[in-house]
């Protein structure tokens, strides 16, 4: 007969939700500190745990089924008291002795949003170039989009291919403030995204790229004035925004 294969306690798949309650926290694609953070969890973002380990747990975020590995001593168990409702459109507040970033969710009261996207986008002017970064202090160019986007309460998939898949295609020609726009690389890959802004005939974005900045664009893609060269090359435009 064959043996039955013993799991470790620390391997075995359970069923959990978990909460984030420090104002961000990183996700890692390995069980490992020195591992490539490829996100961040907002503070009071939930997720289920897919798999906990001693030090580790592999996660799945409620909001936008992200996967990746937390360290286990910056989460807590989701229940009914702890789960957050309301969400952060200022760029951070400070309250309870503690700092949350835009697009949070906490459980008091906070002003209303009155922003549009564009001004709740260049909130973010100059934040500078962070791979999986989602706060003012660093930012990448698809969190920067997911995060604009939570305050008007629509909600975008995390990396810039999978965005790509949502809202409706359009042509430049008819591109107006708050579109997205996607760009890709040789392969034909979707690799960047940025917001569109339309002033007058003149189409601009608002994009993560070096830092959060605003760039010349058309069909050929972003277009750099300092340098005079384009950066990404144009692949589609979506709009989310009816």
């Amino acid at each position: 007969p064959l043996k039955q294969q013993l799991i470790h306690p620390s391997q075995k798949k359970i069923r959990m939700k978990g909460i984030n309650l420090l104002p961000a926290v990183p996700l890692r694609k390995e069980p490992s500190d020195r591992s490539e953070m490829v996100n961040q969890l907002l503070y009071g973002e939930t997720f289920d745990i897919l798999e906990k380990q001693e030090k580790w747990s592999k996660i799945k975020l409620s909001h936008d089924k992200y996967e990746g590995w937390i360290d286990n001593k910056q989460w807590e168990i989701a229940n009914r008291k702890n789960i957050k409702q309301n969400i952060i459109s200022s760029l951070f507040l400070k309250k309870n002795n503690s700092i949350y970033p835009l697009g949070s969710f906490v459980d008091f009261n906070v002003s209303e949003n009155k922003k549009t996207l564009l001004q709740t986008a260049k909130l973010f002017l100059n934040t500078p170039y962070l791979w999986g970064g989602r706060t003012c202090l660093g930012i990448d160019c698809s969190g920067f989009t997911q995060v604009v986007f939570r305050t008007a309460g629509i909600k975008l998939m995390r990396d810039a291919y999978q965005q790509a898949t949502q809202g409706k295609k359009i042509k430049l020609a008819d591109a107006a403030t708050n579109d997205l726009a996607f760009f890709s690389n040789n392969e034909g890959r979707i690799i960047h995204v940025g917001i569109i802004l339309q002033e007058k005939n003149n189409l601009k974005i608002i994009h993560a790229s070096g830092k959060v900045r605003i760039d010349q664009l058309d069909e050929r893609g972003i277009y750099f004035e300092d340098t005079q060269t384009y950066s990404h090359a144009l692949h589609s435009i979506k709009r989310i925004v009816k």
